[in-house]
């Protein structure tokens, strides 16, 4: 048995600061990394591009709606084409600051209102594909299972990878409950390890109303601005190993 472990990196901005990128490449095996549209700026990218590197954690692109002020969390009715193009600006910032280090991004992760808006948004789901496709149709996508972005993704070729979240509560129908609503967020890195632990051995996850659901997933999220994400991030990936799985990156 075996599960990347990935994390949202990179997301702070000039003076602000968001998580502790050093300390949770250490523990991840794959990184998405703010292209500077909902978090992170050139240096700040540059800098969390070194530390997968040194570290050997593999490199995602964490792509948004241009959205600074609201970190990525809100929908913007953008044509698909202004998507499209919006989605390659940020691939190419991103592989730019990666070359002087023999860096490749090697996945794309959608963030934020971007990811779940393309579970169920047709054009927006098809720019996003529209992009990668242009860019480099080798690169796997992370995205919910039954999606919109997983069923366009497969029809152009593309290889869809289905992730999981450690710190995020299910909804019945295997979607994830609203950060508006009571308990959306998972903050005890016990409880969210228990739950990652059942995924990966018996690809089952337990919703917020108690129910089971289904869930084979190739990849486990911690998000960095959780609270105590990085010891989520230990406890879960200790809790697997001791369980006999492998972590290791998905590409």
């Amino acid at each position: 048995m075996h599960v990347d472990l990935n994390s949202d990196s990179g997301e702070s901005f000039s003076n602000w600061q968001m998580g502790d990128d050093a300390t949770m490449m250490q523990i991840v095996t794959s990184a998405n990394i703010a292209c500077g549209f909902h978090a992170g700026d050139a240096s700040v990218m540059s800098t969390t591009v070194g530390l997968a590197a040194e570290n050997n954690v593999a490199i995602g692109a964490h792509v948004s709606y241009q959205d600074l002020a609201n970190f990525g969390r809100v929908f913007h009715d953008v044509a698909p084409s202004d998507l499209t193009s919006l989605v390659l600006y940020q691939l190419g910032a991103l592989q730019a600051l990666g070359a002087p280090r023999g860096a490749k991004i090697r996945y794309v992760k959608p963030h934020g209102a971007l990811y779940n808006t393309i579970v169920t948004h047709e054009a927006h789901a098809r720019a996003v594909v529209d992009a990668l496709v242009e860019f480099d149709d080798e690169l796997p996508i992370l995205c919910l299972p039954n999606s919109v972005i997983y069923r366009e993704a497969e029809r152009a070729g593309l290889r869809p990878v289905v992730e999981a979240f450690a710190d995020r509560a299910y909804t019945p129908e295997g979607t994830l409950v609203s950060r508006r609503e009571a308990g959306a967020v998972i903050t005890d890195p016990q409880v969210a390890a228990e739950r990652m632990v059942r995924l990966a051995t018996e690809g089952v996850l337990e919703a917020i109303d108690g129910s089971d659901v289904r869930l084979q997933a190739e990849s486990i999220c911690v998000h960095g601005d959780t609270p105590s994400a990085v010891n989520l991030a230990r406890t879960v990936r200790e809790a697997l190993s001791n369980a006999g799985v492998e972590v290791q990156a998905f590409v």
